[in-house]
């Protein structure tokens, strides 16, 4: 009876997995059908009731195993995706275009960064350099650019050792070669670009224009007769001594040389009597001033007396610090206003964009008049607060002496006592506002 139960239950079961599977799609009902053949199979081989329930329970696992798995789409393909709009050819080029601009721009904003950069960079070398050059402009850097060129004639004198160690004391660049006027020293400096690098050749270098000629008594002797000849005979330079033909020869070439003619000799009393050089060269006095102002007036040439090589030294010494100040002073007296300084402890007035500052600025102008105090000065700009307002004053007036008396009442009040300006200061601002002649004196 309980196999014809667990029958009719089984062929129950079997019509519902059919049912089941005729709803399904064929991959579904292809997979029951197998599992229904291979049940029933089983019932044949092995009809016990035992055997029926395990084959009953797997039917059903693997029905519902069967069923959990989601149905295929009918395409058979996975996740659907949306339509996609075909774009048309302008849109295509439109976006091309956009995506050009786009580069472009990225494109010149990095050349514009790379230009400012570069542009960064040049102005630094530019600060850079300009820096270095005022650097080798001081005194003690240019000192060190200059060159002290000594003729080998004056190393046969004695003394002139004095001169060589006194330029290796101070570490100065000298140099012993020929020089255009024999017994002369001569002064190079190097360019710029070459002040700085120590121990640097002549290559990059320009000759100073001092040139310090040294003569012993005799030799100046024969310089002033030949000049004198020279002078008789209206400047023809015919039978002149050894030392003035290379030394007119050498300015010639160059007008601008200063020459400095030292004289050295054993008697001193020929720097300052003037009457026994007269006397040893048997010239008149006014034959040796004519020489003499000839020599440094047409020539450039001055004149020093010296007593020996110490006295030599110590000129090519001070020659040699004031060449090494000289292109700073240019710098300085290179500007427009070298007078004028930067600063607030100049005596300056800042004015503003909004006009402020001006009325500091009238108040100086007035207080640059001789004997016109801060106080005063304040008193007549307020007053007038601008000098168009005091020009109109003045215009106002008919009589020249009404405008001249104009600023005469004001009070000026200082250290708690009043007085007033004055006639006289109030005719000199009257003059300095309206006079139309530049050389007026005002006081």
């Amino acid at each position: 009876m309980s196999v014809l139960r667990r029958a009719k239950t089984w062929e129950i079961s079997e019509s519902e997995e059919e049912t089941d599977a005729e709803t399904k799609p064929d991959l579904n009902s292809d997979e029951s059908s197998q599992t229904a053949t291979r049940v029933r199979s089983d019932l044949k081989e092995d009809p016990s009731p035992d055997h029926k329930c395990k084959t009953t329970s797997a039917t059903k696992r693997e029905s519902s195993q069967t069923s959990s798995l989601p149905p295929p789409r009918p395409d058979g393909s996975g996740t659907p995706s949306p339509a996609r709009k075909r774009r048309t050819k302008e849109e295509i080029e439109a976006d091309r275009q956009k995506a050009k601009e786009r580069k472009e721009e990225r494109d010149r904003q990095r050349a514009a960064k790379a230009q400012e950069k570069e542009e960064r960079r040049q102005e630094q070398q530019r600060r850079r350099e300009a820096a270095e050059n005022l650097k080798s402009l001081r005194p003690e850097n240019c000192l060190k650019c200059l060159t002290v060129r000594i003729d080998p004639a004056l190393l046969q004198e004695d003394g002139s050792d004095i001169l060589l160690d006194t330029l290796a004391t101070f570490e100065w660049r000298f140099s012993i070669e020929s020089q255009q006027v024999p017994h002369s020293i001569t002064w190079t400096r190097d360019l710029p670009q070459f002040c700085l690098q120590q121990g640097g050749d002549a290559v990059g270098s320009v000759e100073e224009e001092q040139v310090v000629l040294l003569l012993g008594l005799t030799d100046f002797m024969d310089m002033v007769i030949s000049v004198k000849k020279m002078l008789d005979s209206e400047g023809e330079e015919t039978g002149m001594g050894s030392f003035l033909c290379p030394l007119l020869e050498c300015l010639n070439r160059d007008a601008k040389k200063v020459v400095t003619l030292l004289v050295t000799g054993s008697q001193p009393d020929y720097r300052t009597n003037a009457c026994d050089v007269q006397s040893k060269l048997g010239m008149e006095n006014l034959d040796i001033e004519e020489v003499l102002v000839y020599l440094q007036l047409c020539k450039n040439i001055s004149l020093v007396f010296l007593d020996g090589w110490e006295e030599v030294t110590n000129h090519v010494c001070a020659v040699t610090k004031a060449l090494s100040k000289r292109p700073f002073k240019l710098l300085t007296e290179g500007a427009e206003l070298p007078f004028c300084v930067d600063g607030s402890w100049a005596s300056g007035a800042r004015v503003e964009r909004d006009g402020s500052g001006l009325i500091q600025v009238w108040t100086k102008q007035i207080q640059q008049l001789n004997r016109v105090s801060p106080t005063v000065a304040s008193t007549v700009t307020a007053a007038y607060p601008s000098p168009q307002l005091l020009l109109q004053a003045y215009q106002n007036l008919g009589s020249e002496e009404e405008k001249k008396r104009l600023l005469a009442g004001l009070i000026v009040k200082s250290g708690g006592k009043e007085r007033r300006i004055g006639p006289e200061l109030s005719a000199r601002v009257y003059r300095c506002l309206t006079a139309q002649n530049p050389q007026l004196v005002l006081d």
